[in-house]
């Protein structure tokens, strides 16, 4: 598989099969992504991978306080204006479409959103975080090596989902982690192997087209 076949088949995937993923092969991953770009080579990058008895923990803690705590940082700005609002609302329709989840079900709807708290069944937890004195430009720096990560597994036919959902447990999986207090959660990421028999899985989020999104000057 080639790097454009990856980017193709990354997807978002909320469905594992009940098997594990070796310690050797997410350290390959983890170790593998390594080299991805951070301005200045600051790697502002920490990142703790869960399985077993360790995630089991975690996930019963989250599971146990549904409401949530403070996040540290807005997920998304408040008020979101269009046409980013018009995209995240497309987002989630098209996701519950796919498990015949209607708008007015809101109980199924909220049992849905439980699954993030288990990582939709994913075998392995990846947690990110970062010293909490820097900026804007390191967050982008994790998401380059969050990416870089993503697409090495799907190279490896395993499948990720990025989760700033575990946003909304900063003390929770600070304190599981032990993160020194200088530290803060950033994102998880679900890793595993794809169940392609999950009808959430079949889900494909909308692009716009280049013209909105694109410029191109000074070409012939």
């Amino acid at each position: 598989m080639n790097v454009t076949e990856a980017v193709d088949r990354r997807v978002s995937v909320r469905a594992y099969l009940d098997r594990p993923v070796s310690g050797e092969l997410v350290r390959e991953l983890l170790l593998a992504a390594q080299r991805a770009p951070s301005g200045g080579n600051l790697q502002p990058w920490r990142v703790h991978a869960l399985t077993g008895a360790p995630l089991e923990g975690l996930k019963a803690k989250v599971a146990a306080n549904l409401a949530g705590e403070t996040p540290e940082y807005d997920v998304y700005p408040p008020d979101l204006w269009d046409p980013f609002r018009t995209r995240r609302f497309q987002c989630g329709e098209d996701l519950y479409a796919t498990i015949g989840i209607p708008r007015e079900d809101k109980p199924a709807r909220l049992q849905q959103l439980f699954k993030n708290t288990q990582l939709f069944g994913a075998p392995v937890g990846l947690f990110f975080s970062l010293d909490r004195k820097l900026g804007p430009p390191q967050w982008s720096d994790v998401g380059m090596y969050m990416q870089t990560l993503m697409l090495l597994a799907t190279e490896r036919g395993l499948a990720t989902c990025a989760q700033e959902f575990w946003a909304r447990y900063p003390k929770t999986v600070a304190e599981h982690l032990a993160l020194p207090d200088d530290h803060m959660l950033f994102s998880g990421m679900a890793l595993g192997w794809p169940d392609d028999t999950a009808p959430i899985n079949t889900l494909r989020t909308r692009r716009d087209p280049f013209e909105v999104w694109a410029e191109m000057r000074g070409f012939e």
